[in-house]
């Protein structure tokens, strides 16, 4: 076979098109040399033919991402043994993408699919085994369609369409369809029937379960203490002026969900935790302050805002529904008792976490009751269950590693060890010297976070770098510290606010607002009709507003507003608001002098965490990606292509000026300083949500 035939050979086969336009290049320059040998000339032509329709294909489809497909290899000749008989042919590397030509083979993925997800893998077909085994003993089929009808009672039962409920659950917990069914449905379906156990629930759980949902409640605040003494040393203050409790809640209280509301809790329902909790609240006349109730090793003070009546739901209708409930709570505590028994039965060796072992026994990961489980069972459903997830990583790997070589760049040891540190300290890490700690923070990572040094390095500390050293220096002009300092201690305008979902909405609450333009009636509206959950529960009170916070068209008309005055309807995204301004808070007494050194240092971090993500996008978007195994292509965008120093900057994004508006390292450091903000060691404070009001703003 002549050369040309040979590549020709290759082209119909499906041999990359890119080395194909290469080599038709080579081809062309014979052709334009005079080469006269017809045969020659006629399979040039055709060649040459076919790469022009690719190009003018490849051209007219844009960069719209096509269906990709892994090479095929050319079929081999059978070779032959001394025996005459061929001998078995050996399945060629499989590639599972190639990113700018860069292959990245199945071999390496599953490779690094087993290393993240091993474990956790591992286990799930061990418990299989437990319950299968116990299954096969007592005689227990499950069928797919046990499976099936499980999946469609689950649905019902949250009146959720099948399709919807599988969406939910793949949304929620990042598992596919077939591990929602294999590896939660399955399990439970055969524990049940291997329970045996009564399932129905009695006429007095069905009666608590009513009251617990449908029942009277009770609208309450919180206090919560580490101590007995310190909770009637609260309780006295809060005794003394009632109207400060939500004030003392959010100073005092160690539960930081009811403290950052305010004191505001769930309506407190029978049934639902500590009896004692409970009757103390119910026993509270509106506006009383209970004494302190111990609650295991917490203090409580409760503070009654209203009692709620009973739903006007009779017991006979809602019964199937909360039978149904029960009987699912109580086949998954039997289930849970069942499988620790199975479990305790069962003799499991863990070879794959075991040097020793899996030099003993190389292929096998587990043994349970004897019988193995290889790790290539374990490695092939890590593939299939992480696969996709673990490609997109390896791809950005390579993305970057390729950027950081076009930019002649490198990562060393000292870098990596610098980023640690910088994320210890960020992270409040530090040794009793003030440096960070760098021992106590990899130990959370690892051991709190679950996440092994490796990976940690690899997937987090490796990129940051690399992204740093390719953006580069980021500047921080006069303009962005300007607008920090006013952001984080300047005036803020304190507001009342309903948010509605509709504009029509929004104009009836406005003309209601309007017909009485006060705090009480602004609360009672927000109670009434805010969609906003937290704003509804605190009767329109949010935090003061402040300048350059992301959202310019909320804050010309909060500025715009004086005390007492109401604002017209403003729409925020998809939200309709409504403000009565309060007052104005009174500035922080700081010089710019103070505070420079932390706010540049701050906003040079977000400024250059934003221009790192932007960078990544262009090196995503300009790169040349075959991903076979989502069966997915993307051409490279050539006008998006970074640049050396940084990748092209366009206007700031609203989510880009609020991530800027957050609180910045000043405040954040001068406040974990001191617990005393008069102290003279106590730094810099910004403009708190309980500064005085004042009755206008000052001039700006």
């Amino acid at each position: 076979m002549t050369r040309l035939e040979k590549r020709l050979h290759e082209l119909r086969t499906g041999t990359r098109f890119l080395q194909q336009r290469r080599w038709g290049r080579r081809v062309w320059n014979q052709i334009a040399t005079g080469v006269r040998h017809a045969q020659y000339l006629r399979e040039a032509a055709a060649i040459l033919i076919i790469i022009g329709a690719c190009l003018f294909w490849r051209y007219a489809t844009g960069g719209v991402e096509a269906v990709a497909k892994p090479p095929q290899p050319l079929p081999l000749p059978a070779v032959q043994g001394a025996t005459g008989v061929p001998e078995p042919k050996t399945a060629p590397p499989k590639m599972m993408a190639m990113v700018n030509g860069a292959e990245i083979g199945e071999s390496q993925l599953a490779d690094e699919c087993l290393s993240r997800h091993g474990t956790p893998v591992l286990e799930t077909l061990v418990n299989r085994k437990i319950i299968e085994n116990a299954c096969a003993q007592q005689g227990v089929t499950i069928t797919p369609q046990d499976v099936e009808a499980d999946i469609d009672a689950m649905s019902r039962r949250f009146n959720v369409p099948r399709d919807k409920w599988i969406e939910l659950i793949q949304r929620e917990r990042g598992i596919s369809a077939k591990q929602y069914a294999e590896e939660i449905v399955w399990p439970m379906v055969a524990l049940r029937k291997l329970a045996h156990a009564s399932l129905e629930p009695t006429p007095a759980e069905i009666t608590k379960a009513f009251e617990n949902q449908f029942g009277p409640a009770v609208k309450a605040r919180i206090i919560v203490m580490r101590s007995q003494k310190e909770a009637e040393q609260i309780r006295q203050l809060a005794v003394a002026t009632p109207d400060d409790f939500g004030a003392l809640a959010r100073q005092h209280s160690v539960d930081i969900g009811s403290a950052s509301a305010n004191g505001w809790v769930q309506p407190i329902r029978q049934h639902s935790g500590e009896p004692s909790f409970e009757k103390t609240a119910f026993a509270l006349a509106a506006g009383h302050i209970s004494k302190v109730v111990q609650v295991a090793d917490q203090f409580i003070i409760i503070q009654c805002e209203g009692h709620l009546p009973a739903a006007e739901v009779k017991l006979e209708d809602a019964q199937p529904r909360i039978a149904e409930e029960l009987r699912e709570r109580k086949s998954r505590s039997e289930s849970s008792v069942l499988f620790r028994k199975l479990q305790d039965a069962t003799t499991i060796e863990n070879v794959y976490n075991d040097a020793a072992k899996a030099a003993q026994a190389p292929g096998v990961a587990a043994r349970v009751n004897g019988e193995p489980i290889t790790v290539q069972q374990v490695q092939a459903v890590c593939l299939e269950r992480h696969g996709k997830d673990t490609l997109e990583i390896l791809i950005t790997r390579v993305i970057i590693e390729q950027a950081l070589k076009r930019e002649r760049q490198k990562i060393g040891q000292a870098d990596i060890d610098a980023e640690i540190a910088r994320a210890a300290d960020a992270m409040g890490f530090h040794a009793p010297d003030g440096s960070p700690d760098v021992s106590a923070w990899l130990e959370r990572v690892t051991r709190e976070e679950k996440l092994p040094m490796r990976h940690y390095i690899e997937d987090i500390v490796q990129p940051t770098v690399a992204l740093k050293k390719l953006v580069g220096k980021v500047p921080v002009t006069k303009e962005d510290l300007e607008k920090a300092f006013e952001a984080t201690f300047g005036l803020r305008s304190k507001c009342r606010v309903v948010i509605l979902d509709n504009q029509r909405r929004a104009q009836e609450v406005w003309q209601m607002a309007r017909e009485n333009p006060t705090v009480e009636r602004m609360g009672d509206l927000a109670e009434k009709y805010s969609v906003d959950p937290t704003s509804k529960t605190l009767r329109g009170e949010v935090p003061p507003i402040q300048r350059h916070g992301g959202q310019p068209a909320l804050e010309r008309e909060a500025f715009a507003l004086k005390a007492g005055e109401l604002s017209g309807v403003v729409q925020v995204s998809d939200r309709f608001m409504v403000l009565f301004c309060e007052g104005y808070t009174e500035p922080a007494k700081v010089k710019m002098e103070e505070v420079r050194a932390e706010l540049s240092a701050d906003i040079f971090e977000k400024k250059q965490r934003i221009e790192m993500s932007r960078y990544f996008s262009h090196l995503r978007e300009g790169a040349a990606i075959d991903n076979f195994l989502a069966g997915t292509s993307q051409s490279p965008v050539q006008a998006g292509t970074p640049r050396a120093g940084g990748a092209p900057r366009s206007a700031i994004s609203q989510a880009d000026a609020q991530e800027l508006s957050q609180v910045r390292a000043g405040s954040r450091k001068a406040g974990a300083r001191s617990p005393n903000p008069t102290s003279s060691e106590s730094g810099v404070l910004p403009a708190s949500l309980d500064a005085p009001l004042l009755p206008a703003p000052r001039s700006r």
